[in-house]
């Protein structure tokens, strides 16, 4: 071997590097960074006020997070936390049951009680509606009012994630450019 080679085996030649795109480096948040929900909560509350109004047999609705925390609520005489923590227990468990018994993924957790109904609804991903009966109501007009809310929550939160898009949008090309 000479010693040409001897000296690139110890030392290779430098392999070749990426030139950085831009010169002023990225800063990157401080501390935790919590995302806000893709929505209103005021407008969300109002949308359950008027589902709550526009749906007979309907005695409340709320909706949390898929990790058990209370996002808005329209209920009356129930311990909103606590419910919205159970919401998120009684879909995980649902998974489960529904995963073991090789039905697929829960679509809704329905209990009948002396008092009326209770069922939670994944709405989406990361959120959970929490839809409450009266008593003396069918489970069959339970259902259809119970899904009669789901699916304008639905829209709700559809619409209003579209209208932060769109001023998302629009505020990224007001910017100067710079």
């Amino acid at each position: 071997m000479s010693s040409a080679h001897a000296h690139e085996a110890r030392n290779p030649p430098a392999l070749p590097t990426r030139k950085p795109t831009s010169t002023k480096p990225k800063s990157l948040p401080q501390g935790p960074v919590v995302t806000q929900p893709p929505f209103d909560r005021e407008e969300l509350a109002e949308t359950l006020r008027a589902i709550r109004h526009q749906i007979d047999r309907v005695t409340g609705l709320l909706v949390a997070t898929r990790d058990g925390l209370v996002l808005s609520s329209d209920t009356e005489g129930v311990a909103a936390e606590s419910v919205a923590a159970m919401a998120a227990a009684t879909i995980g468990l649902a998974a489960q049951f529904t995963s073991q018994a090789n039905v697929g993924q829960p679509r809704t957790a329905v209990f009948e009680g002396d008092s009326g109904y209770v069922c939670v609804f994944p709405v989406e991903s990361s959120l959970l509606l929490v839809v409450f009966g009266e008593k003396g109501i069918t489970h069959g007009l339970f259902n259809i009012a119970a899904r009669q809310a789901l699916s304008l929550i639905q829209h709700a939160v559809l619409r209003q994630r579209v209208q932060k898009v769109r001023a998302n949008r629009r505020s990224y090309y007001d910017q100067p450019e710079g």
